[in-house]
């Protein structure tokens, strides 16, 4: 049986991939941010079930596939 834990998603961007684009940042604000050279910074907590709808048009819109949603290791 799956628990509210089992189900929790969490954004991770692969920094080697990322070209600091700021897709991520413009469809997920209430997430992610911009570090001074236009990389993203992850809040680091579960994705919230209200916000999943836009973390996958964020992993989504990034145009080198940097960004992924996943489970919570």
């Amino acid at each position: 049986m799956s628990t509210a834990t089992d189900m929790d998603k969490q954004l991770r961007v692969n920094p080697i991939e990322c070209s600091g684009h700021g897709a991520c940042a413009e469809l997920l604000p209430e997430m992610i941010s911009l570090d001074e050279w236009g990389y993203p910074l992850i809040d680091p907590r579960p994705v919230p079930p209200a916000l999943e709808r836009q973390a996958r048009r964020a992993v989504n819109g990034c145009p080198v596939l940097a960004l992924q949603l996943g489970r919570k290791p």
